[in-house]
């Protein structure tokens, strides 16, 4: 049985290491050069901050992650800085390009996407000017190069990433100038009974936000960002709160109003998908145990739901145990359901925050019309509201929107929002930009 773990994230880890365990040699694919996720981002060999310095509370479970991997490697088929740019569920292949540009089919009888996660934009006049990154690339560049973007950086979003980037960033000596916060305490307040669900998680994000109190960093409740501005880099950030509108000096800003799964792959597969109302976002379908509609296409972490880390090892565990058990080997149906159970607690925490930190779909919905919604292919909200598409891939024939590099993406959410609200209907009926190949651009030659 040819067994294939895409991903080497906090899933795609805990999934090859129960296969492993079960005499399974999976062919281990991962896009970056080596394991960990971006959650969990390794240094470069060298690098003189240690693990306490780079993941704080969560150091020991990177360590574990990291030594996993390297102690795995020898017992499967790893094959780092290799990209799958296509599934074809029909030969059951997948097409990869490896880290010299060699490409390759690489046939499987079950394979799990642990395929992960990226930021979640939302554009803005400016937004596409040299010093204007995502969150979540913010938190890379300190972690892998240990660089801030600027001198006098404006974080702006939502959710638990947002205040732990600006805390990261303040204990490496960089604190930001300005952290704009969409949601307002009202709504946070409202939702905080189902943060109990994971204590430890919920009083780790008021850790940070006090911390940050105390190094005196300046932090705006219900703010918006508005525009960048600037000529040929980033030089002031406009925004607004219940106060009025603002003008803040910066050279850098970080954008991102939490996660969205990265769910090419599932889509090629064939996968059906669903509207989640909680996080605004059409996912694929799984059962608890990642199990999809397509015979031997599984599915694990944040590249299926936004869960975190923590859900993601348990996801990759139980992904890997359907595997086996559907193989005809055996599981412990006593660690099925404590995966369960402790699935289903963390899932409950994950629908709080999303309660207490929204994606700002209506501050989406409205932005200007010459704002730059799609960056690869240079195309304005305006353009997009200024058709007659009565859904998104409609407005994509008719814009080129979701046509270039990012394959939509970045744009494909907020555009989403942006028809939704021209046409006057719920965001469910302008459907979804269909995943195509390349998920990510490949080389020709």
């Amino acid at each position: 049985m040819s067994v294939v773990v895409v991903g080497a994230g906090p899933a795609g880890v805990r999934a090859v290491e129960r296969l492993v365990e079960a005499g399974i040699r999976p062919i281990w694919i991962e896009e970056s050069p080596d394991g960990g996720g971006r959650v969990f981002q390794k240094p470069p060999p060298g690098f003189s901050r240690d693990a306490k310095a780079l993941y704080g509370a969560d150091a020991s479970r990177a360590a574990a992650i990291h030594a996993t991997v390297a102690r795995l490697r020898a017992q499967v088929d790893w094959r780092p800085g290799t990209l799958v740019w296509n599934l074809r569920p029909g030969p059951r292949l997948l097409n990869t390009q490896g880290p010299d540009g060699t490409k390759a089919e690489v046939a499987y009888d079950r394979v799990i996407l642990c395929t992960g996660a990226m930021d979640r934009a939302l554009p803005i006049p400016g937004w596409t000017k040299p010093g204007v990154t995502g969150l979540g690339a913010a938190q890379i560049a300190l972690k892998a190069q240990g660089l801030a973007i600027g001198r006098q950086v404006a974080l702006c979003g939502t959710g638990p990433l947002l205040l732990l980037l600006a805390w990261q960033l303040t204990k490496a000596g960089a604190p930001p100038a300005l952290v704009l916060e969409s949601a307002g305490w009202a709504r946070t307040l409202r939702a905080a009974p189902g943060l109990a669900w994971n204590p430890v998680g919920a009083l780790r994000g008021l850790a940070w936000r006090a911390a940050l109190r105390r190094r005196g960093v300046r932090i705006r409740t219900g703010a918006l960002p508005l525009r960048v501005e600037g000529t040929d880099k980033v030089e002031a950030l406009v925004w607004r709160d219940a106060r009025g509108e603002h003008r803040t000096e910066v050279d850098g800003v970080a954008i991102g109003y939490g996660l969205k799964p990265e769910t090419q792959l599932a889509d090629l597969a064939g996968v059906p998908f669903s509207f989640d109302g909680l996080q605004r976002l059409w996912l694929p379908e799984r059962d608890r145990a990642g199990r999809t509609a397509v015979p031997g296409v599984y599915l694990a972490g944040d590249g299926a739901s936004i869960g975190g880390s923590v859900v993601a090892e348990l996801a990759g565990t139980r992904a890997a145990l359907a595997v086996i058990e559907d193989a005809g080997g055996h599981v412990d149906p006593l660690e099925t359901d404590m995966i369960h159970r402790r699935l289903w607690l963390e899932a409950r925490f994950r629908a709080a925050l999303e309660r207490a930190f929204p994606y700002p779909a209506e501050h989406a919905a409205a932005m200007p019309d010459e704002t730059l919604l799609c960056r690869c292919e240079a195309i304005t909200a305006g353009e997009l509201r200024g058709t007659d598409a009565p859904e998104v891939n409609r407005g994509k024939a008719f814009t080129r929107i979701g046509m270039g590099r990012c394959q939509g993406r970045v744009c494909g959410p907020a555009g989403a929002e942006v028809l939704a609200a021209a046409r006057g209907c719920d965001i469910r009926d302008v459907g979804r930009l269909r995943g195509q190949m390349p998920v990510k651009p490949v080389v020709m030659a």
